[in-house]
């Protein structure tokens, strides 16, 4: 393709930007043919429905998993849609759309893990469907197709997303969103039926996970329309109807929270979205922290990402396999990037929206470069596929039941000892333990942290018994040593793996089951010689 002449004269900085951007780093015309193929479109059902559907039955990890289905598992028992609880307490640390899509697949197939996970399972693989069929009209069939192919066998994305977190709704919902909004800005005329679908998505994204999706949205655009002038202008009263779809969906919901529990709206949003992003307070990592969690998680993309940067800034590969789409898919995927690099606090799984727009960019490139048709690509594609299916259905089920405190190493009947009675009161300490309490049918665990722990010693006195699952390593021996007279160890059980003689899956799978190192029934000593 011939570049066109260096524009002569004084220009600005906004002049050189989308002359370089068009010009010389994605001056490729785009992809003519868009047309479904259903050889394609079997490929990308059937692929990710084998890494994602045969095992979802497996034990939950705690604190997260063991939280969010112990929530919706509440509020179905309680017919509650507004509310979220945790333990009989209002939880308020997130909007509700995982939990009532928890909810109604526990009405449909019964409470159990399984039933959980079908809902992030199902969202990981509308959101490699979706970057197939919407993708296509930006990147081409083929290159879509490629997209869809890495997306589907990226470790880091199936093997995270599709466990029971909020993270797989996110990515599905911020996906159709920023798909929708390019499709609807993309040419010189905004589409308005796919500008109101963005929108759709983006509210569902807020009413997952906060203003998440908004974010991670808008900047990719604008920075977009900056860069290539031919886009489509969003004028003040198309940002007004985004808005007002967003609202139309979220409003009903925030309202009905707000009349039952005020202080949400300054919780979440001021807590736990500005000052958590401002001043973190909890996982606190560095500003690299994402570089080695994208190379390993992305590792099918990063091998072809190599060619790709390689010949976008060294010139090695010709200018014919990059488009304007191409830049805009990696300019959306560096953008959620550099954000959450920039948040000081970080989750592995934060960084998941990035995948499908870096997957749409290296697609393309697939497509349009001699990777097309080399047998490298379909032996890469081949051997993470293998991997996949090795590490989700057979690694990360084996990993779980190794950690949980109700795996299959006979933890199951020493905890039912201590928890199966209801009339017994059950208390975590410091932590909670959500994936016994949804085991056993039960929402009155208690939790105690440090600050409290002598109010709940003076409790422990005015009732026959009491157990306490002690969810730190040192934690039972801290407590014993400053229990006070009057009460006693009636019963103690410890869960934690000591000694030279522990299986090497036992090392493996850490010291103690996740969250559980000790359990003890404590009684008052005054009651005892009654």
């Amino acid at each position: 393709m011939r570049v066109a002449a260096v524009p002569s004269g004084s220009l600005s900085l906004l002049d050189w930007l989308p002359y370089l951007w068009k010009r010389v780093a994605f001056p490729a015309a785009p992809p003519a043919d868009a047309r479904v193929r259903w050889r394609s479109l079997a490929v990308v059902l059937v692929l990710p429905a084998l890494l994602l559907y045969p095992v979802l039955g497996f034990h939950l990890f705690e604190p997260d998993e063991g939280r969010y289905a112990q929530i919706p598992r509440e509020m179905l028992a309680r017919g509650a849609w507004v509310v979220p609880t945790l333990q009989g307490e209002p939880y308020l640390d997130k909007p509700p759309l995982m939990y009532w899509l928890v909810e109604l697949s526990y009405l449909a197939f019964g409470v159990s893990p399984a039933a959980a996970r079908l809902v992030p399972a199902v969202c990981v693989h509308l959101t490699i469907l979706a970057v197939y069929l919407i993708g296509r009209r930006s990147v081409g069939e083929r290159g879509a197709f490629w997209a869809a192919v890495l997306l589907s066998v990226s470790p880091g994305y199936v093997g995270m997303a599709r466990l029971l977190l909020l993270d797989g709704l996110l990515v599905l919902c911020v996906t159709c969103s920023v798909l929708c909004g390019f499709e609807a800005v993309r040419g010189g005329r905004l589409k308005l039926g796919w500008w109101l679908a963005a929108a759709v998505g983006s509210g569902l994204g807020f009413l997952t996970k906060g203003p998440i999706s908004e974010i991670l949205l808008f900047p990719p655009l604008f920075a977009f329309a900056l860069l290539n002038r031919e886009t489509a202008r969003v004028g003040v009263s198309k940002l007004l109807l985004f808005g007002l779809v967003v609202l139309a969906v979220n409003l009903p919901w925030y309202v009905a929270i707000y009349r039952e529990q005020p202080e949400f709206l300054r919780y979440f949003f001021w807590e736990h979205n500005v000052m958590r992003f401002l001043q973190p307070f909890d996982h606190l990592q560095p500003v690299w922290y994402y570089v080695p969690i994208l190379v390993g998680g992305f590792l099918p993309g990063v091998v072809v990402g190599v060619a790709y940067l390689r010949g976008l800034f060294l010139g090695t590969a010709g200018a014919g396999v990059r488009t304007q789409a191409g830049g805009f898919w990696l300019l959306s995927g560096a953008w959620c990037l550099f954000f959450f690099s920039c948040s000081g606090s970080k989750l592995p799984t934060y960084i998941l929206p990035a995948f499908p727009p870096l997957c749409l960019a290296l697609g393309e490139f697939l497509a349009r470069s001699a990777w097309d048709r080399s047998w490298k690509a379909r032996v890469l594609v081949g051997g993470f596929a293998v991997f996949g299916g090795v590490l989700n259905l057979g690694v990360v089920p084996w990993y779980a039941a190794a950690r949980s405190p109700v795996g299959p190493n006979g933890e199951f009947d020493r905890v039912a000892a201590f928890v199966s009675d209801p009339a017994v009161p059950v208390v975590t300490y410091p932590r909670n333990l959500d994936s016994v309490a949804f085991t056993f049918g039960r929402s009155d665990f208690a939790r105690v942290r440090s600050k409290d722990v002598n109010q709940f010693v003076v409790d422990c006195h005015f009732r026959p018994r009491t157990v306490v699952l002690f969810t730190h390593g040192h934690s039972y021996a801290a407590f014993v040593e400053a229990m006070p007279a009057t009460l006693r160890v009636a019963r103690h059980e410890t869960f934690q793996r000591r000694g030279g003689d522990r299986r090497l899956a036992d090392r493996f799978a850490g010291p103690s089951p996740w969250g559980l190192c000790d359990a003890v029934v404590l009684e008052p000593v005054a009651l005892q010689h009654r």
